[in-house]
């Protein structure tokens, strides 16, 4: 009787685990089926073109919406630019793989906000060298510097007592040669860029000390785009991409096209972009990169934008150099422009057609004048226009 009892106890225990083995295969079933609105969504992905044309505004890409990154969560200059590795990874990593994290965590947040754009959020480089500075920046100190000196930063390559006390902190001695050479210009061009990223500022535009900025322009142009989107805006001296060929090793290179913005005219870039451009323009990389094509610092940029990042550039008319006949410009629109330049030694004449109270003999750039029409209530102007 006792193994008989013993017998029936093991086989009660087995048909109650058979049981229970039985229910938890039943419980998925029966439970009611997900609806299509529960299922994860797959996300859209597309890829910046790069047909050459630029055009038009890049599309939309998750890398584009970097809010988080631009307002320095993930995007402050002292991480990216460190020699230490920031301290939320944990780990020591290249600055190309910080970045692309920063990237794709920005990415993924997918923040579209766009605050209202105000002067003091555009970084504005000029670049010259010390035998200009009183010829040339004199010039821009008297117009329309004087109503951005916070935001015009000066980048030479010899120390100047008089330049620097009228812009203090904002005049960088870059040390690069004064030479008008593809290396000196790259060498300048680098510190800008450095100098642009730990700004903090949305936007990084660069001019040449021949350059007016018209800063109404400038600002209305720069409020239609989103600093966190890649943007690369500016104008090119030719009416085809540029070829050039790619050192890839010391035995060997490829042809690569790409348009550029010419930096004579001026030309900006959005955050954003900037932030991306870090692994060939930071810290040096950028004479490094320049290198590889062996162009100089405007061909440069667009080769990092359009050839490795494949962002076209923007092509607008409203940025102007030397280079073009600004007579032709007429002359009800020259306020509504950008940038404005005005000819050199050999074609003192090609500036833009605008009367003023200044002849030509007294403004010769035409700079004064169109300074006179944008701010009437410029003491000297006004002190002008009543003899």
């Amino acid at each position: 009787m006792h193994l008989s009892h013993v017998g029936i106890s093991k086989l009660c225990f087995l048909l109650s685990l058979a049981l229970c083995a039985l229910l938890l295969l039943l419980i998925p079933t029966l439970q009611p089926p997900k609806r299509q609105g529960d299922l994860p969504q797959p996300r859209p992905h597309s890829r910046p073109s790069n047909s050459g044309q630029g055009h038009q505004m890049p599309p939309r890409s998750d890398l584009e919406n970097s809010s988080s990154l631009s307002h320095g969560k993930y995007g402050d200059a002292k991480g990216f630019h460190s020699t230490r590795p920031p301290t939320l990874r944990g780990k020591n990593k290249s600055q190309q793989e910080v970045l692309g994290e920063a990237v794709a965590h920005a990415g993924s947040a997918g923040s579209r906000s766009k605050d209202p754009l105000e002067l003091k959020d555009i970084f504005i480089a000029i670049k010259t060298t010390r035998k200009y500075h009183k010829s040339r920046l004199e010039l821009l100190f008297q117009t329309w510097i004087s109503k951005a000196k916070e935001q015009a930063f000066i980048f030479t390559d010899g120390e100047d007592k008089g330049l620097r006390q009228k812009a203090g902190v904002n005049l960088i001695n870059t040390n690069c040669s004064a030479a008008h050479t593809r290396q000196a210009l790259c060498c300048k061009m680098s510190v800008e860029y450095d100098k642009f990223i730990e700004s903090q500022k949305k936007w990084f535009c660069h001019v040449d000390d021949d350059n007016y900025v018209i800063l109404p322009g400038l600002l209305r142009l720069l409020s239609s785009y989103s600093h966190t989107q890649d943007v690369y805006l500016g104008r090119p001296s030719l009416d085809h991409p540029i070829q050039a060929a790619e050192k890839v090793k010391s035995d060997g290179s490829v042809s690569v096209k790409f348009w550029f913005a010419t930096g004579g005219a001026g030309f900006c870039i959005s955050r954003g972009l900037a932030l991306k451009m870090s692994p060939w323009a930071s810290l040096g990389n950028f004479i490094t990169t320049a290198e590889k094509i062996r162009l100089p610092d405007d061909c440069t940029i667009g080769y990092i934008i359009e050839a490795l990042l494949e962002v076209p550039l923007t092509h607008t008319h409203l940025f102007h150099s030397h280079l073009e006949n600004l007579q032709r410009l007429p002359s009800d629109s020259v306020l509504n422009q950008v940038t404005l330049s005005y000819g050199g030694f050999e074609n003192r004449r090609n500036v833009v057609s605008i009367g003023g109270v200044f002849s030509l003999a007294e403004d010769p750039s035409r700079f004064k004048t169109v300074h006179c029409l944008l701010y009437p209530e410029t003491d000297w102007c006004s002190h002008k226009s009543r003899h």
